[in-house]
């Protein structure tokens, strides 16, 4: 399988991965909009780095660079998509936690956005509220950050697949 990856030409190997970030940010929306979903501090994050991993494999597929360059791309995809997964790491943390250890519950983003520094939002966002720790959704008994979680390793791993040496077809 790896052998057969490996022989993706760069730029197709990030058109699939944009693909896929494109396609999960338009499931969240889609939970958003149609279930009524309303995101957290730290779901908006998670958001944020799929949105960062998917625009910089864009850009390596828009760009075409060579080989070097590729990796480049490669690599900020992977950093971000590092990011994001230790974002939902703490999320599921946080869903986990036992009911007198969740943090309080804090206003709504929009409320914090038209009434906050934007220090006090940012660290909201990456830390979280005890709105973070509410289960809505859930999958084969994993919640929704779990999965973004998951999502952003494979996304991760696929970008590291471009580190590997190519091999060559006997």
């Amino acid at each position: 399988m790896i052998h057969f990856i490996q022989r993706i030409p760069d730029r197709l190997h990030h058109l699939a991965g944009f693909l896929f970030t494109a396609m999960l940010l338009a499931t969240a929306l889609w939970f958003q909009f149609q279930d009524g979903l309303e995101p957290c501090p730290l779901c908006i994050s998670q958001r944020i780095a799929m949105l960062g991993t998917g625009l910089v494999m864009l850009a390596g597929v828009l760009h075409n660079p060579e080989k070097t360059g590729m990796r480049i791309y490669a690599g900020l995809a992977l950093a971000i998509a590092l990011a994001g997964a230790c974002i939902s790491l703490r999320h599921v943390w946080l869903q986990h936690l036992p009911p007198d250890e969740v943090p309080a519950c804090g206003p709504g983003i929009g409320y914090m956005f038209d009434n906050f520094p934007m220090a006090d939002i940012i660290k909201a966002m990456l830390n979280g509220t005890g709105d973070c720790a509410k289960v809505d959704w859930t999958l084969l008994g994993f919640s929704m950050p779990a999965w973004v979680l998951l999502c952003f390793l494979v996304i991760a791993l696929w970008n590291s697949l471009l580190f590997a040496p190519k091999t060559r077809r006997t």
